[in-house]
């Protein structure tokens, strides 16, 4: 059955063409498997709650009749603004308006936040450009440019709330400077959510070309309850595509994790176990209560573009394993840095496994992708990062427990973890706090980050590994826990190409001292591996040993586990490890640049002039690259199956191969996003 909606309506619908209801609420109230929901142009302020779930032979599709057209939004238009004094505007809110949960009395709280000062989950937007909160009304009269924010400019348009209780109102206060609220677009977030269902198991929904904004969504650590503006809700099978996601105080998309009533921000609450055990907890409930692969999991994200959200763009723990995420344009996350901690990044994902981010374009987030835990037959390949490394030197001091950003973080890990056939370009692409990741056919340009550190969990005086879990191969069962021993690591027809450093990065390079979370590296290449056994050199540890046969103490079980390379080419001074043999060094300047002009990015360099075909390199598949240690799983396909790189980045077929994402020289002057 088909259900129209349209806000335009001037009568009572029924759903029909003709008479179609107003919200899409009511539809969503109705609809069962099989069902499809169209929605024509309009902005819709409601939380759509969907009462069903569909099946998988019959889902229930969410449809925008104009891509773009129908807005679902979480706040609502304030025009009753009243001049203060000078640009510094206030209104009065009904406090009814929020329902059960105010965001101007809701402070944004969770495990891994750091918080500077007091955030609500509310914001203000003038002409959907949220404002910056600050503390006090002496700060919204005299607002100074941010510290910390990407766009300093916009950061002194300024926000601040009290309550007063006696009539219960919220009290707003803003300086919108040279303009007047009342004759622009101004809003107030209002709920936390735009289409997300209370109930979990909602699974087997289709959302489709919606516009989807402005929530005051709460922080989202793997060891709380996970929500976002849009999102499953601990269910199978959804799929969000070409949609629009933007403006979420903290999540846009949530994948995560159901409420676990007594392990909620436990860490936060009760304080006494630490949150990496907390975390441990959480999995191992989840376990019992049914996460398996039948039940959860197996989304889809494709074409949207997810812009502008606090904390992530996507985040996810335990609910996000077997989804593909592929063709989406996630971009300026965090850029306001007011919200601080761990769980931030154009994706947050624990427990990926057996997820597939591809052709994705992620740049100006404050690090792009983090793979946290359990990125167990994950696969990153052909996407296109940039510019996520922090913009500003004084952002970056020795303090921050490495928090600089990156294109991809993977941490504590066992893998096997694929990153192949993209191209990484921030100062910083990489951060290895992990092992059992395989680096085939990509072009880089920015450094590794924390190589052999950053798996610990900070204890002062005593050790304290973080044990973390891998899993039965393509399943969620928990096979072991284990600590990080590092190594273990692929790389293989990678071009690594050192692009000029920036001063401040060179500085921190040469003086500061490795610590456990940052070594402070900025020199592109393997270098940061030198040191580190060979296959054959590890495995000679064990010649004529018998287990417990020998008495004798040996270190061999917690030594870091050998590296494999082979045919990566190093350009302008990028740097090989020790180890490493069979690669090529291009002596001289080779000229690299990406250019961007209306919204398309294209590479520019003379490198595959000078490689050739006589840089062919041997082909590699799951056979050559064997096993991830401690999982004992292959570098494979989510079914099992092998993969062969005989493919680009674009997709085209390999006839001679070459090192990097590209098979010939022709995508210098291609877009390639």
């Amino acid at each position: 059955m088909q259900y129209h909606v349209n806000c335009r309506f001037a009568g009572s619908g029924d759903g029909t063409k003709d008479k179609p209801f107003r919200t899409i609420s009511e539809a969503a109230q109705l609809a069962v498997p099989g069902d499809e929901v169209l929605v024509y142009p309009g902005i819709y302020r409601e939380h759509v709650d969907p009462a069903c779930a569909g099946t998988p032979d019959a889902r229930i599709t969410y449809h925008s009749v104009r891509k773009g057209g129908a807005v679902i939004s979480a706040a609502e238009s304030v025009k009753t603004w009243k001049k203060l004094r000078g640009s510094v505007w206030t209104a009065r809110i009904d406090n009814r308006i929020f329902g059960a949960r105010n965001p101007y009395k809701t402070l944004i709280r969770g495990d891994w936040y750091i918080p500077s000062k007091a955030m609500h989950t509310g914001e203000v937007f003038l002409n959907d450009k949220s404002l910056y909160e600050v503390t006090s009304l002496k700060e919204v009269r005299n607002p100074v440019p941010s510290k910390v924010s990407w766009d300093p400019a916009f950061s002194v348009y300024t926000w601040y709330c009290e309550q007063d209780d006696a009539t219960d109102e919220t009290i707003l206060y803003a300086n919108f400077h040279e303009f007047d609220p009342n004759k622009e677009n101004v809003e107030i977030s209002v709920r936390p959510y735009c289409f997300y269902p209370t109930a979990e198991g909602r699974g087997y929904i289709t959302l489709s070309g919606f516009k989807i904004e402005k929530a005051a969504t709460q922080w989202a650590p793997p060891t709380a309850y996970q929500e976002g503006m849009v999102g499953p809700h601990w269910s199978k099978g959804w799929i969000i595509e070409d949609c629009e996601i933007a403006n979420s105080k903290c999540s846009g998309i949530s994948l995560g994790k159901y409420l676990q009533p007594e392990n909620d921000n436990k860490w936060l609450i009760k304080k006494f176990k630490d949150g990496t055990q907390t975390e441990r907890d959480c999995i191992c409930q989840a376990q019992r209560e049914g996460w398996v692969k039948e039940r959860i999991g197996s989304h889809i994200i494709r074409r949207c573009e997810i812009h502008d959200c606090g904390q992530t763009g996507i985040v996810g723990h335990l609910g996000g394993v077997f989804s593909l995420i592929e063709d989406n344009h996630i971009h300026h996350i965090n850029n306001k840095q007011n919200l601080a901690g761990a769980e931030i990044g154009g994706i947050k994902m624990h427990a990926a496994i057996d997820c597939v981010y591809r052709r994705n374009h992620i740049h100006h987030c404050t690090r792009g992708l983090w793979l946290d835990w359990q990125a167990q037959g994950t696969r990153v390949t052909q996407n296109f990062f940039h510019d996520n490394t922090l913009p500003f030197d004084h952002l970056m001091c020795p303090e921050a427990m490495g928090a600089r950003g990156e294109d991809i973080f993977i941490e504590v890990s066992h893998g096997p973890t694929l990153i192949d056939n993209n191209i990484l370009l921030s100062d910083r692409t990489l951060k290895l706090c992990t092992q059992g990741v395989a680096v085939v056919h990509n072009l880089i340009g920015g450094a590794f980050a924390a190589v052999g550190t950053g798996v610990d969990n900070g204890s002062k005086t005593k050790k304290s590994p973080r044990y973390t879990p891998y899993h039965v191969p393509h399943r969620t069962e928990v096979a072991g826990f284990m600590t990080i021993l590092h190594g273990d690591m692929r790389f293989y027809n990678n071009i690594f190409i050192q692009q000029p450093i920036r001063p401040f990065l060179k500085k921190l390079e040469a003086e500061m001292e490795p610590n456990d979370w940052e070594d402070g590296n900025a020199t592109v290449g393997t270098k940061p591996y030198d040191g580190y056994m060979t296959s054959e050199e590890w495995t000679r540890m064990f010649d004529g040993y018998c287990g417990m046969g020998s008495n004798a103490p040996s270190d061999r079980y917690y030594m870091p586990l050998p590296v494999w390379t082979g045919g990566n080419v190093f350009v302008n001074g990028a740097k090989p490890c020790s180890s490493e043999q069979e690669y090529t060094r291009i002596r001289g300047k080779v000229k690299f640049s990406v250019e961007e002009k209306n919204g398309k990015y294209r590479l520019k360099t003379n490198l595959y002039e000078i490689l050739g075909a006589d840089c062919a390199v041997n082909r590699i598949d799951t056979e050559t690259l064997g096993m991830a240690f401690e999982p004992e799983e292959k570098y494979e396909n989510p079914d099992g199956s092998p993969i062969i790189w005989d493919t680009d980045y674009f997709g085209k077929k390999r006839r001679t191969i070459l090192p990097g994402p590209f098979a010939d020289g022709g995508a210098a002057g291609q877009p390639i996003a």
